[in-house]
């Protein structure tokens, strides 16, 4: 069995984790078990991005230091994610020495090989705040297609943009006029790996979600445009140079790489060793909303070929729509959110995770409602696999003493379950984890309609073999479905 690298995405340690979020991360925990069940070795990694300006505007506010933000969301995303079982084989976050090491290692190695180059460029600054300003501070309108936009993308049209590109830019912090000053920083010559990056996509793409082939394909369309590597912040990985002490690396390249420090340091912790994961013959899913794709499917592999053209890498990309909440888009600043920590203090974990893989925005956004939740939980987990489950262990526990029947599995259903298997390996292979879920219940449906025809609340009278067979049946089914649903709901399975 070939290795299996899972990389979910970094939650940014700026705000509590809401359903949107866990809606495009929970396919990768959903991976993880299923390679595991499958016995595919498996190292499933991700953690907390703990760098960025948001962090320093929220710690200046409640006068903190931006290490006391990201302990405090490191700790609240650990919580959640485990109370959700989340299986993660190391879950890191990036303000780790290991990490900071291997980032710095990284930027040199490139500088080394001609990769970055210095320029003197014109960059954003508040002269209100006199400060510098990180792309996603920088509001104005996209250049391409004029809706609202942010220094580093447009939502609207999700192109990548540079803060000098908006039109009308002000500063979102004190809402006034900014201005450009020149500043020296490094960049990524990304256009070096256009011919690297189109085989990639031309080998890969039909392992990469619809979204995500689309989107690098019309990147590497117009052409890859070389990116800035640092920025002038306060508090994020300081470039290993003398004389830029006051830069720092770019936070978009510091979160990318830490699937790979993640890696390093779980093998640091348990002895083993990562390259495994990060050879050729290894299989790389990255699963991560849409706004994170090209960083994903061309901004990484870029980074990793330039350290070391031996890493594999990504070559699945699981790449979901986004998440409404009651028709309109979740909004943290305008607190229009349901957070993961609020909804597992009131439902079951394997009720959440049922309802955000049935509903998940695979290939387009979903949306969440209460109503359709509770029509989940009460429908599907109650009203099908609870009901089969309770009715047979019911059964058996009240008319035969506890004592399971010693007969084989009804061949249809043997046949149907034998079925249910193949198909959903081949779901899984295509990522469609969502048809996964539902032809699983396509059998929990099909031995209910079995417990019911097969009547064995009056065979066990008329006909004690026959009711012996049934329920013996359903006890094959049920101990089938508990590992075929596992991974989607592990709590209930176990």
């Amino acid at each position: 069995m070939n290795p299996v690298l899972i990389g979910g995405a970094w939650p940014y340690a700026n705000g509590s984790l809401h359903i949107g979020q866990i809606a495009a991360l929970l396919p990768a925990d959903v991976l993880a078990r299923y390679f595991r069940l499958k016995g595919h070795p498996v190292l499933y990694v991700s953690g907390t991005d703990c760098h960025g300006t948001p962090i320093t505007v929220r710690a200046d506010r409640e006068k903190v230091s931006p290490h006391a933000i990201a302990d405090r969301y490191h700790r609240e995303f650990t919580d959640v994610f485990t109370r959700l079982g989340f299986s993660y084989d190391c879950y890191s976050r990036t303000d780790s020495p290991k990490h900071h090491r291997l980032v710095q290692a990284v930027f040199l190695k490139l500088l080394q090989k001609g990769l970055l180059e210095r320029r003197t460029v014109k960059q954003v600054y508040c002269p209100s705040c006199n400060r510098f300003l990180p792309d996603r501070y920088i509001a104005g309108q996209c250049p391409h297609c004029g809706a609202a936009a942010r220094g580093d993308q447009c939502d609207a049209c999700t192109s990548l943009l540079n803060p000098e590109d908006l039109l009308d830019p002000t500063c979102q912090l004190c809402g006034q006029r900014t201005l450009l000053r020149e500043s020296e920083h490094f960049y990524l010559r990304l256009s070096e790996f256009q011919a690297l990056l189109a085989a990639q996509l031309d080998q890969c793409g039909d392992k990469y979600r619809p979204n995500a082939r689309q989107e690098t394909a019309r990147y590497l369309r117009e052409g890859l445009q070389d990116r800035a590597i640092t920025r002038d912040l306060d508090w994020g990985i300081p470039v290993p140079l003398p004389g830029y002490e006051n830069k720092k690396i770019y936070v978009w390249v510091d979160a990318v790489l830490g699937y790979l420090s993640a890696s390093q340091i779980w093998a640091e912790r348990t002895g083993c060793d990562w390259r495994q994961f990060w050879a050729q013959g290894a299989q790389a899913w990255y699963v991560h909303g849409k706004d994170n794709i090209v960083f994903h499917t061309l901004i990484l592999p870029a980074l990793l070929d330039g350290f070391d053209p031996e890493l594999k890498l990504p070559d699945r990309i699981v790449s979901s729509g986004y998440l409404t909440l009651e028709g309109q888009k979740i909004s943290t600043s305008r607190n229009w959110a349901v957070w993961a920590a609020d909804l597992l203090d009131t439902c079951p974990a394997d009720s959440i995770r049922y309802f955000l893989i049935s509903n998940n925005p695979e290939r387009r956004d979903a949306d969440f409602s209460l109503q359709a939740f509770l029509a989940s939980h009460n429908g599907e987990l109650v009203g099908a696999f609870g009901n089969l489950v309770h009715r047979t262990f019911a059964f058996v526990k009240k008319h035969r003493d506890g004592c399971t029947p010693n007969e084989l599995c009804d061949p249809a259903i043997r046949s149907s379950i034998e079925k249910t298997y193949s198909d959903c390996d081949a779901l899984f292979a295509g990522a469609q984890i969502k048809k996964a879920l539902e032809r699983i219940f396509t059998l929990v449906r099909e031995l209910n309609r079995f417990f019911d025809q097969r009547q064995p609340w009056r065979t066990r009278h008329d006909d004690p073999d026959d009711c012996d067979r049934a329920i013996a049946t359903c006890l094959h089914g049920v101990v089938n479905l508990a590992q075929l649903l596992d991974p989607f709901l592990p709590f209930s399975c176990a």
